[in-house]
């Protein structure tokens, strides 16, 4: 096992000022974290953004540098705040350190949970250098270029009921309620999403996480959107998770034209 927590792909064509960041697609887990996980069910990791780092591996022929998990979000959960702070006040969601599933089953064998020492251990080991290489990717497209864009990318099951009420649209743009990112930018992203085959929806019920927050600073030159997916539009949703081709041969112009729309609508508004 390497020490770094995340793998990075190159741009394959000339870069451009926007970082793609995969912070829920890992699938490891150290051996004694593993063999903490409560049982089989949640050892198979439900919870995971499957495949998206397939389903944007067009992203190194546009010029972008790509960011992605190695480790599952059951050992730390990358878009969480590393103080433990809620995302959504009042509603239910999974910890930085998670301790449930989505489904609110337990993680963790009865006497396993992570401790004070062990949830500040894999925040230190894991969260800081992901947080880390995003902060020092985005200051030197910054620097080359004189504003910088980062694209976060995720994807859940349609329906958990404990996190939201009913069924999720296929595609949810965030922009923390108007605050990460120029609006002229992500009223161009949204346009491409409203133009696609799926149903999208923008800022409910998912806005925009910790990363989407964090580093979305227009009034820095930085600017940042989530999207959010619903799962069925390229995969199974039950377990074994099986990516359909077929499906996502039809989503993936429409992320293509996402990404270029939001590269392109910025070199516009910043020049």
């Amino acid at each position: 096992m390497t020490d770094t927590p995340y793998h990075v792909r190159e741009p394959e064509a000339a870069p451009i000022p926007l970082l793609l960041s995969i912070p829920h697609c890992g699938t490891e887990l150290p051996p004694e974290v593993a063999e903490d996980l409560a049982g089989d069910d949640v050892a198979a990791l439900p919870d995971t953004d499957w495949h998206l780092e397939r389903l944007y591996d067009f992203a190194p022929e546009l010029g972008i540098r790509t960011i992605h998990a190695r480790y599952s979000r059951y050992l730390v959960d990358l878009n969480r705040p590393a103080d433990g702070s809620p995302l959504y006040p009042g509603r239910a969601e999974t910890e930085v350190v998670p301790t449930t599933t989505f489904d609110g089953r337990p993680l963790w064998r009865q006497g396993r949970a992570p401790d004070e020492d062990e949830r500040r251990r894999r925040i230190e080991r894991y969260w800081r250098p992901y947080h880390a290489r995003l902060r020092a990717e985005l200051d030197a497209l910054r620097e080359a270029h004189g504003y910088a864009l980062l694209f976060d990318a995720h994807s859940i099951r349609s329906e958990v009921p404990r996190l939201f009420a009913g069924r999720l649209p296929g595609l949810i743009l965030g922009d923390a309620d108007g605050t990460s990112c120029e609006a002229r930018i992500a009223a161009e992203v949204k346009w491409v999403l409203e133009e696609s085959p799926f149903s999208e929806v923008a800022n409910h019920p998912f806005k925009g996480g910790w990363i989407t927050r964090c580093f979305g600073r227009p009034d820095d030159r930085v600017h940042a959107l989530q999207l959010e997916m619903s799962q069925r539009i390229y995969m199974d949703e039950d377990a074994p998770w099986t990516y359909r081709p077929e499906l996502a041969e039809r989503l993936r112009p429409v992320l293509r034209r996402a990404l270029q729309t939001f590269a392109n609508e910025a070199a516009a508004i910043m020049a």
